[in-house]
């Protein structure tokens, strides 16, 4: 018994003390000498992972507004035309002289040709603007909106300079797009190409802004103008003369082409610039025709190792590389051998950056030109010329000739001159399908010495003779590879 309950006791003893140490050194409650806060081990707070994301980002650019706001202003443009042909039209083209050698042609035969495209309404009182090969030669055009009302347009004017041509329907209170600032415009910003291509309709396609002032020689040189805004928007065929709009629904270019060997997208697309497109629609709405001014030079793009060739310390610019000496730019103190560099301000890095700022201007209008010449850059005032040399608006009638011959002119530099042995003429810069000088035969630069055996030595000289002729006209002139031409064209 004595054993047993000493035993109980030191029982007791040990449980009182281990009970007293874990009060004094181990109880939840028990607090540090100094410290204000107890430690619950128990009550820690769960782990949670660091960056976690209960929801997806919602900085992607949302297109949804804009594309409500532009899709009811682009149409749809359904063309026809009659295309004649005859067994000789088809295999030798029809001429006069494959006619002497092989009879009379047959009868042509009629063929209608049906053609879709785009376009953009700028007024509400139906004013739409598209490209000129949408819309050239054809008999009819049939405007869809996106509403399905169908309109019969009229053309007011074409440019095939610049590919614009402004329609009108007679329709009031329409969706319209306005014209926003395409210089403004900045590689990288988001862009939508508004369209029809493959003629499904209203269709809306996103991209950036791969570039500017981009000349792709889509529209045969001459007196040309191309500044193409490059995306990388999906645009394919139909599409031509859709909206191309920034992420504020303003209008800044018109899609006109794709860079493609298949004739699909492959990559990019090119569209006119909103400030060319809206000076070409004022001009053919206040005058019926495009005024150009002109500063009556010619010019190149050069390299690096081009501008150190020519003894230039820079190569950002349009180098000069001929003058006419009635031009503008002679007149000025421009030079063969200058590279210029800005116009009123604004720089030019290219000439299709030149071409595009005087694109936007009229004749008699007056440019500061600012040029690099043996390591000094100086300031030229120029007073643009119309297309015969002189400052005053071109007049209906003397476009109305233009647009008959089917041809534009321009002057030839006193360098080609010289090497062709001839004192004057009018270089032929381009030729329409289907009008005069294209059916009598005559092709892109022919130059014209003489109208009737009379010489002709300047555009100014050829438009007043061309205004008192009528009915068979010889022209006579020569080739930049040497070789003389004569063709007769007959002058309603």
């Amino acid at each position: 018994m004595k054993k047993f309950l000493s035993l109980l006791v030191a029982a007791m003893l040990g449980g009182f003390i281990s009970l007293f140490v874990y009060e004094q050194y181990f109880s939840p409650d028990h607090k540090e000498p100094g410290s204000a806060t107890s430690t619950r081990f128990m009550d820690e707070p769960p782990a949670t992972l660091a960056r976690y994301m209960t929801k997806l980002p919602t900085t992607l650019p949302d297109f949804t507004l804009v594309a409500e706001m532009t899709v009811n202003a682009v149409v749809h443009i359904r063309t026809e035309y009659e295309r004649k042909s005859s067994v000789y039209d088809d295999f030798f083209g029809g001429d006069a002289f494959r006619e002497f050698f092989f009879g009379p042609r047959q009868q042509p035969q009629q063929r209608s040709i049906v053609a879709t495209g785009s376009g953009v309404i700028i007024s509400d009182d139906g004013y739409i603007v598209t490209n000129n090969h949408v819309v050239a030669e054809a008999d009819l055009i049939e405007v869809t909106l996106n509403d399905n009302r169908i309109y019969e347009a009229v053309i007011i004017g074409r440019d095939p300079t610049t590919d614009l041509a402004l329609l009108k329907i007679e329709g009031q209170g329409l969706p319209y797009l306005t014209f926003g600032d395409s210089d403004a415009v900045r590689v990288g910003e988001w862009v939508l190409a508004v369209g029809n291509p493959f003629n499904l309709t209203s269709t809306v396609t996103a991209g950036i802004v791969s570039a500017k002032g981009r000349n792709i020689n889509i529209l045969g040189g001459g007196t040309a103008i191309e500044a193409f805004i490059q995306t990388d928007a999906a645009v394919n065929r139909g599409n031509s003369g859709g909206a191309l709009v920034n992420t504020q629904g303003d209008l800044i270019g018109i899609n006109a082409a794709i860079a493609s060997s298949t004739g699909s997208f492959a990559g990019y697309s090119f569209a006119i610039p909103a400030s060319i497109a809206k000076k070409v629609m004022d001009d053919l709405l206040e005058h019926g025709e495009v005024q150009r001014g002109l500063l009556g030079i010619f010019i190149g793009e050069i390299t690096s190792r081009d501008a150190q060739e020519l003894g230039l310390e820079r190569h950002r610019g349009a180098y000069v590389s001929g003058v006419d000496e009635n031009g503008a730019g002679a007149k000025a103190g421009i030079k063969e051998g200058d590279l210029i560099i800005a116009v009123d301000g604004q720089q030019v890095r290219n000439p299709s950056e030149l071409l595009e700022i005087l694109g936007r201007r009229r004749p008699g209008d007056g440019v500061a030109i600012t040029y690099f010449r043996n390591g000094k850059e100086a300031v030229a005032n120029a007073t643009l010329q119309n297309v015969y040399g002189e400052t005053s608006l071109v007049s209906r009638e003397d476009i109305t000739i233009l647009d008959n011959l089917g041809a534009r002119f321009e002057a030839v530099s006193d360098a080609e001159k010289k090497r062709l042995g001839i004192e004057g003429g009018v270089r032929v810069a381009g030729v329409t399908r289907g009008k005069l000088f294209a059916s009598a035969g005559i092709r892109d630069g022919f130059i014209i010495t003489h109208i009737d055996n009379q010489p002709v030595l300047s555009p100014d000289e050829l438009n007043r003779k061309l205004r008192s002729k009528k009915g068979g006209v010889l022209f006579e002139g020569v080739y930049p590879n040497g070789r003389r031409g004569y063709y007769g064209v007959g002058i309603k």
